[in-house]
């Protein structure tokens, strides 16, 4: 039989895409880094040495030192020429006013620019070609050629006439070293660098006339030492870029008629020395790849632009949120704990149903169901096994424990589940947790009193992580106290409240009817039921004293899953209630104000906070370190003032925070990836299904249950 070759398994789109992100936005910022010269700049200067091995004729000669085919030659301008040259540019704010003056006293000049100028800003390049002037190469990074290797000379001389076929359509031959003055400057460093460059086929452009505008001494001043004398020629050093080049614009101004007046021409340097020109076309591939590096430099600082506003934007919403938790967390918690504070007139004593979702839980589901048969309010239990393979109802059946029913169905997902335990269930307070979740002895009390008000609908409990031993864990119990639980304080003042945990929650049978009950239309059914109570005109409120303690994962395998199918189903419980927005009374109150607030903090402010986090690595390896640092440590030390404070609030130990520096670089990064799939996998109209998390029934009982009261093992009395 012929066998088939096996196919390669392909990267589903959904891991593809966030990596292609991920690659193109280091790419645009390592292009613009390498732009901006903060990517292998160099600006050492080397001071001058000893020139007793460059040629005195060098030394003596002219301005334009000519070591093309192995000569060592140098040229003058003739006299009552000018060669005006300019460095450093093009500037956006001081080219265009240069070249305004050349213009109005019909002047031309040379303009030597850096290829990292010229790719960010072409249009100027442009304008100098069509008003007649000359371009030159002045390196692409602006480096001291006399340190570098011939391999990165010709690396930048590439990338500077890369830079001119992109901007302008040309190349040049002229070239002028950085850091450079007059020929008689030249020593034995400098010298073999002129050398290399003539076998390159290009002209070294000095200068024997230096306005010293770099030092802005005064507008006269300038205009004194651009001034050549006795009618001699000269190439007069300026710049147009490098910092504030006003005065330089001043004295061109009064220069240029002033030596007109005197006889004096300003030419190109070519046209000077009555050679052909220095620039000429390119055509053909080296075109198009000079146009392909302007268009990809344009884009880079374009995405870097918008990169810049969104960190902007995320660095507001985080401290908006921080501020907005701080805040009405505090108002809820001083309102709560008030020694009058009360829901209503008289407790809520009346018994509850209490629903607990099953599939395959049998690790952990005797823990749950114990809890439950301890507690301090009168209860029943309705087990609804949704079709097990483990054994899970046999187990609970086995225990024999009063109170407690098990509802046999086949396997139709945890909103079937929960449907049929509420029609199954006797009572009209209903309280919802996980199979994998123990509750405290007063949990079910603490959680049903809200009910003593009549316009509560629904309440969320205080979830808590009780498989915290481990780092993971740990982390997970910091987001726990900080992410959620201060979250439901303020989102309770706002009367805006987005979820109720399916770990811990309770609602009125009669509310979740008016809704329809739980729906199967999102992934998140939490979610989803809590904003359609919402629109119905309910109140949803937050129970701080009734905790419950769930299992989190224990694997960053089963912590994606987690959080990719919450992160999907939040996003579709959003774009399910989007009408909400343009709806009168209960609805469009919480469709102004609860999912515009949810949007901004659950979905798009997680979805640009990776930009803190790479502008921090970019900051860290490419500069300003020590600002990058602070700007980091201030953003740790508010999210650590606000997480001490959750703790405090829930009266928890701090030590876990000693890992928060540690959270924010390793843990934050899996949810930034989880957020970006689920984002990509609603793009694209993925459909994702239910993830079973492997239980391993590490919660046996909460942490603070006292020490007669452990939960009996299977098979033994229950006491």
């Amino acid at each position: 039989m012929a066998s088939h070759p096996r196919r390669r398994p392909r990267l589903p789109l959904r891991y593809l895409l966030p990596l292609l992100v991920l690659g193109a936005t280091l790419a645009m910022l390592m292009l613009r880094g390498y732009v901006h010269n903060e990517i292998l700049a160099d600006h050492r200067v080397r001071p001058a040495v000893a020139n007793d091995e460059v040629p005195r004729r060098i030394l003596d000669g002219g301005p334009v030192v000519d070591t093309r085919d192995g000569r060592s030659a140098s040229l003058r301008v003739p006299d009552h020429r000018i060669v005006l040259t300019f460095d450093d540019g093009p500037d956006p704010t001081w080219t265009p006013r240069v070249l305004d003056v050349l213009r109005k006293h019909h002047a031309h000049a040379v303009f030597f620019v850096t290829g990292s100028m010229t790719s960010r800003h072409p249009e100027l390049v442009r304008r100098m070609v069509a008003e007649g002037h000359e371009v030159g190469l002045h390196t692409f990074g602006h480096p001291d050629l006399s340190y570098h290797s011939t391999r990165r000379v010709d690396w930048e001389l590439s990338q500077n006439q890369l830079a001119l076929a992109g901007a302008a359509g040309i190349r040049s031959s002229l070239f002028r070293p950085p850091y450079s003055s007059s020929a008689n400057a030249i020593d034995n460093r400098s010298w073999p660098v002129t050398r290399y460059i003539g076998s390159r086929g290009y002209l070294t452009v000095m200068d024997d006339t230096d306005s010293e505008d770099w030092r802005k001494p005064g507008v006269e001043r300038i205009v004194r030492n651009a001034t050549p004398h006795g009618g001699r020629g000269a190439v007069v050093l300026l710049h147009d870029s490098g910092g504030d080049r006003h005065q330089t614009v001043q004295a061109l101004d009064i220069l240029l008629p002033r030596l007109q007046q005197q006889g004096y021409t300003f030419q190109t340097l070519t046209g000077a020395l009555r050679a052909p020109s220095a620039d000429t076309q390119v055509t053909g591939l080296d075109l198009w790849k000079g146009r392909a590096w302007v268009f990809l430099v344009r884009a880079a600082d374009d995405i870097t632009g918008v990169l810049v506003v969104g960190l902007a934007a995320v660095g507001c919403l985080v401290l908006a949120r921080f501020g907005l938790m701080l805040l009405l967390s505090g108002a809820h918690t001083r309102r709560t704990r008030r020694s009058d504070f009360r829901w209503g007139d008289e407790p809520v004593t009346e018994p509850v149903s209490v629903l607990v979702p099953a599939y395959n839980e049998a690790k952990c589901i005797e823990h749950t169901v114990r809890s439950l048969t301890r507690g301090e309010h009168p209860v029943e239990v309705l087990v609804i096994d949704d079709g097990s393979a483990d054994g899970t109802a046999d187990l609970v059946e086995a225990l024999d424990l009063p109170g407690v029913r098990v509802i046999r169905q086949e396997n139709a997902g945890k909103p079937a589940a929960l449907n049929r335990g509420l029609a199954e269930a006797r009572h009209d307070l209903v309280v919802m947790m996980d199979g994998d979740t123990v509750f405290e002895p007063a949990t079910v009390r603490e959680l049903v009193q809200p009910f003593a008000d009549p316009g509560v609908g629904a309440v969320a409990g205080n979830a808590k992580v009780g498989n915290k031993n481990r780092l993971i864990g740990a982390w997970q119990h910091i987001e726990y106290v900080m992410g959620f639980n201060l979250d439901r304080r303020m989102y309770d003042v706002l009367r805006c409240m987005p979820t109720i945990p399916g770990a811990v929650g309770a609602f009125r049978k009669s509310a979740l009817e008016r809704v329809g009950g739980m729906s199967d239309d999102t992934l998140a059914e939490d979610t989803d039921v809590t904003m359609a109570l919402h629109r119905d005109g309910w109140r949803v409120v937050y129970a701080e004293k009734a905790r419950a303690w769930t299992e989190a994962p224990e694997s960053v395998q089963q912590l994606w899953s987690q959080r990719y199918r919450w992160s999907y189903g939040t996003m579709q419980a959003i774009w399910k209630h989007r009408r909400a927005m343009f709806e009168r009374g209960p609805s469009g109150r919480f469709g102004r104000v609860g999912l515009p607030l949810v949007s901004l903090f659950t979905v798009v402010a997680p979805l640009l906070a990776p930009l803190i986090d790479l502008f921090l690595v970019y900051g860290l390896v490419f500069g300003p370190t020590g600002r990058t640092i602070a700007a980091w440590s201030a953003v740790l030390a508010v999210q650590a003032i606000c997480a001490a404070y959750a703790f405090h609030l829930d009266r928890e130990p701090l030590t876990p925070l000693l890992s928060l520096p540690l959270q924010q670089l390793l843990y934050r990064q899996l949810m930034y990836v989880v957020l970006l799939q689920s984002w990509i996998t609603a793009l694209t109209g993925g459909r994702l299904r239910w993830q079973k998390l492997r239980r391993t029934g590490g919660v046996a009982a909460p942490p603070s249950a006292p020490a007669g009261r452990q939960p009996a093992r299977a098979g033994s009395p229950a006491g």
